[in-house]
């Protein structure tokens, strides 16, 4: 049996879940908060989540979770059979991930964690943004999924990650910079929302927000 530890704010977590879901994979989930315990760095080497207990042993980063599901559990496939459309799919979830939401994430402190962001990380994170963004619009196909015409691995990583990166946008921005750059976003959330496996996340993770912000108060 799989087990799938962190919790339901992470994007990164979802990510697997919501692979795990799709993919019709049984598992059980554990609830663990990052951090340097030594218990925790037993597990999961850098302390972070999420992080997929197997039979054969523990493995950490999302990504390489993703590619160990696909191929150990290939009878619901969420990358294309051919390979340069696989590739094409591993690189729209790399950019997505390094040149989008990796800047993003400096932004959660203050737009979700009560921090503060100076204003020059927000000007220059809203401009590493816009470079990602309008690359994505060149790269993506949205027609109807990011890929093309097939739900793919690409739509589990975009979905989650554009939730996160508008709203963090519209926080600190006043302005969804994502809809900016991809005028059909509402309508490509919409169509991934009609799947049972993208409610399922999108309602746990709604009340794994709510119930650790309550635990910040």
């Amino acid at each position: 049996m799989i087990n799938l530890c962190g919790f339901a704010v992470s994007n990164y977590y979802n990510k697997t879940k919501l692979v795990l879901l799709e993919k019709g994979i049984e598992f059980t989930e554990e609830e663990v908060f990052p951090s340097q315990d030594e218990a925790l760095l037993q597990r999961s080497p850098l302390g972070k989540i999420p992080f997929l207990e197997t039979e054969q042993g523990n493995l950490t980063e999302s990504q390489v979770i993703l590619e160990y599901l696909e191929e150990a559990y290939p009878d619901k496939p969420l990358y294309p059979a051919d390979s340069f459309e696989r590739a094409k799919c591993r690189e729209l979830i790399q950019h997505l991930e390094l040149n989008i939401e990796l800047h993003a994430r400096r932004l959660y402190k203050e737009a979700f964690f009560g921090g503060s962001v100076s204003e020059e990380i927000k000007q220059e994170v809203k401009e590493r943004l816009e470079i990602g963004l309008k690359g994505l619009a060149r790269l993506a196909k949205f027609s109807p999924f990011i890929a093309g015409q097939t739900y793919t691995a690409a739509d589990c990583v975009a979905w989650l990650h554009f939730f996160m990166i508008s709203l963090t946008c519209q926080k600190i921005y006043g302005v969804d910079l994502v809809a900016q750059y991809i005028p059909t976003l509402a309508n490509y959330m919409q169509l991934i929302e009609t799947r049972p496996a993208a409610q399922k996340v999108a309602a746990e993770r709604a009340a794994g927000m709510a119930a650790f912000f309550k635990s910040k108060k």
